[in-house]
């Protein structure tokens, strides 16, 4: 398979900007909305607005291609998974450090009711 013509660009490149940096920015937006009691649906298009910043990264950057499909569906794909978790697992923590009487943790990503 031709993962860089997938991409839009080399595997150097996707770990640098799209996971390490911009992986970056979809934890902290995921966190940020968690914090906030928004709800989880609200990462998307917010995720979808972080995907076409990577893109434009990748292009004027690195010298990607700007209107690959596939490369911002698979980019976008990684950060709305980081995204999610960060959302997920902040509002687990939110959850059993505000109301301790409550709940307790479940997992990262979980909480149940106190027996």
């Amino acid at each position: 398979m031709n993962w860089p013509a997938l991409l839009g660009t080399s595997w150097s490149v996707t770990l640098a900007v799209t996971i390490i940096f911009m992986g970056g920015c979809a934890i902290m937006t995921g966190r940020a909305l968690a914090d906030s009691w928004r709800p989880a649906w609200l990462v998307v298009p917010y995720v979808l607005l972080l995907g076409l910043a990577n893109r434009f990264l990748i292009f004027a950057l690195f010298n990607g291609a700007l209107l690959s499909l596939s490369g911002f569906v698979v980019h976008t794909a990684i950060l709305l998974a980081m995204a999610l978790a960060s959302y997920r697992a902040t509002r687990a923590r939110r959850m059993v450090t505000q109301y301790p009487w409550l709940f307790v943790r479940a997992g990262p990503f979980g909480w149940r009711r106190r027996p």
